[in-house]
């Protein structure tokens, strides 16, 4: 203990301790800590729904009818018709034949990559895409190869020795979330297409920002007839919780 201690000991005297802070009230532009009001600019509740009130109503109304637990996995007795609905809502919103939910980005991403690639096959990431995703590949068990951020032409080296590997995907994130820029996706899919490779995106800061209609980077760049499958989460601009895959 005397030795987890002093590392401690040492975090704190560098600055890099870190400590929760309390939000009081809820999530939204302005918000209240330790007594004293803020504006927030940290948030990705990027269009104001973890507060809207019509969906609070909607929230109240369900749990009245629905409660609020599930009781059982989906497979056994706890899918419910709101599972159903959600994921019919979200293809329609995403343009895609079908879609599942998670209850998280995280479970997403691993759930997802681990499902379609395996020992024998090739997957391919960008460097700076999310934990969850660096995560996925390395439990798929395929074999596993990074590319320099955005750079598409070492992606596409990678691809022109990957003739031996019955499946490839590439994943990568559309919007990357420290620094906010995004994805070269037409390169991208355009090099896919070359090598038969699928193409897996995750639209978890694009959903809701960017697109005509709000669709993510995949509408932006109008792409959505090329990109297999499209992950994104409930928990951002959707101002909820949970995770979510739609495909093809």
């Amino acid at each position: 203990m005397e030795k987890i201690s002093n590392e401690l000991k040492k975090i704190k005297k560098s600055g890099l301790y870190r400590e929760l802070n309390i939000v009081e009230g809820a999530q939204g532009p302005h918000v209240k800590i330790k007594g004293r009001k803020y504006i927030s600019f940290c948030s990705n509740n990027y269009l104001g729904l973890a507060n809207h009130p019509e969906i609070a109503k909607a929230v109240e109304d369900a749990v009245k009818k629905y409660g609020w637990g599930a009781g059982a996995s989906r497979l056994i007795s706890g899918n419910m018709k709101l599972h159903e609905t959600l994921e019919e809502e979200i293809s329609k919103f995403k343009r895609k034949e079908a879609t599942i939910v998670f209850p998280t980005g995280y479970m997403a991403n691993i759930g997802t990559i681990c499902s379609l690639v395996s020992s024998g096959d090739l997957v391919i990431c960008d460097r700076l895409n999310h934990a969850s995703i660096i995560d996925g590949c390395r439990l798929s068990g395929a074999t596993f190869r990074v590319y320099p951020h955005r750079d598409t032409v070492k992606l596409e080296n990678i691809l022109k020795k990957s003739s031996k590997y019955p499946r490839k995907l590439i994943v990568t994130d559309t919007v990357f979330s420290m620094d906010g820029d995004l994805a070269p996706l037409p390169d991208i899919v355009r090099i896919a297409r070359k090598y038969k490779a699928m193409v897996m995106v995750d639209e978890a800061h694009g959903t809701g920002v960017f697109g005509k209609n709000g669709r993510g980077v995949v509408e932006h760049f109008n792409l959505n007839e090329k990109v297999n499958i499209v992950m994104g989460t409930l928990s951002k601009a959707v101002g909820s919780l949970g995770g979510f895959v739609s495909g093809d």
